[in-house]
């Protein structure tokens, strides 16, 4: 997707700011929202610069700026970057993703896409008892999306999803409902190294794998370690993941148990799109599902 994004903003390289904290790429995060928001809901018209920057009451030199330090990528090519002509031409030229991944054994738990992850299942009974004898540490954290919350235990990384308009309790709350009997502690420090290694991409290394533990039924754990499989910067349908846990007429099973993937981004779930090309539900919004969508599109090499 690479080849895309110089296209349509051939300074990518040249001009990308030094890279910023997670810290100042999530201040920048409310803005890049407001943004991408706007682009969304008017990239039929394709809004000018101008038009951008007077719907978020900034100029249009630090709408320009502020969004190339945050993406890697100018408005305007963020635009076209998330139209759904794009996405057709990502699906076309990904409709076997899951099966090259597969065949090259990219999926397997020594590689698992590009933040290098391990990954283990806690039991059937585990999830069954809803999480009960369990002690899961969370922390906020900032990312590039935003507040995020983090979840983990002593084995590893168990939850991640995002802060909305300050609102930490609803974000606790969205992950006390997932394993209810758990106990939940309150522990920055527990959590912090997973922020750290989760948001930057100078830690996604192989010889340093990200520990994940995947809490849930069999059947969404199969689709979690398949959606693991999904190249970053490409994406997949509902379906083909459907077919490729040989199950091709769960589709829609598929679809509710994409939208309960408990750890947002790591496990992309945000690289699944409908079958058109659309951006289709997603649990933590659709403005940060493309906003995901198109910082990646930036980043891949």
């Amino acid at each position: 997707m690479l080849d895309i994004a110089r296209t349509l903003d051939p300074d990518i390289d040249r001009t990308r700011d030094a890279p910023a904290t997670p810290a100042a790429l999530c201040a920048d995060y409310d803005v890049v929202r407001r943004v991408i928001a706007f682009i969304s809901e008017n990239w039929r018209d394709q809004p000018s610069l101008e038009a951008i920057a007077d719907h978020v009451g900034l100029s249009t030199s630090h709408v320009h700026h502020l969004f190339r330090r945050w993406a890697g990528l100018s408005p305007k090519a963020f635009l076209q970057a998330i139209t759904l002509d794009n996405a057709k031409r990502l699906l076309d030229s990904s409709a076997s993703v899951l099966d090259t991944t597969l065949e090259l054994g990219l999926s397997g738990p020594g590689r698992l896409h590009d933040l290098f992850v391990n990954h283990e299942a806690m039991t059937p009974g585990d999830y069954k008892a809803k999480g009960a004898g369990l002690t899961l540490s969370y922390g906020y954290h900032p990312s590039p999306f935003g507040e995020a919350i983090v979840v983990a235990t002593p084995r590893g990384l168990a939850g991640l999803g995002f802060v909305d308009e300050g609102n930490r309790c609803a974000a606790l709350s969205d992950m006390r409902r997932r394993w209810p009997r758990a106990i939940f502690v309150a522990d920055q420090e527990a959590t912090a190294p997973y922020a750290e290694r989760v948001f930057d991409s100078g830690r996604w290394r192989p010889d340093q794998p990200l520990d994940v533990v995947l809490i849930g039924t069999d059947f969404e754990v199969r689709v979690w370690r398949t959606l693991l499989g999904i190249p970053f910067g490409r994406a997949t349908t509902y379906s083909a993941v459907a077919e490729t846990i040989g199950k091709p007429s769960a589709a829609r099973a598929v679809g509710a148990a994409v939208g309960r993937n408990p750890i947002s981004f790591v496990v992309p779930c945000h690289r699944v799109v409908g079958r058109s090309g659309a951006l289709t539900g997603y649990h933590w919004g659709l403005t940060r599902k493309r906003a995901i969508l198109g910082w990646e599109a930036a980043r891949v090499a």
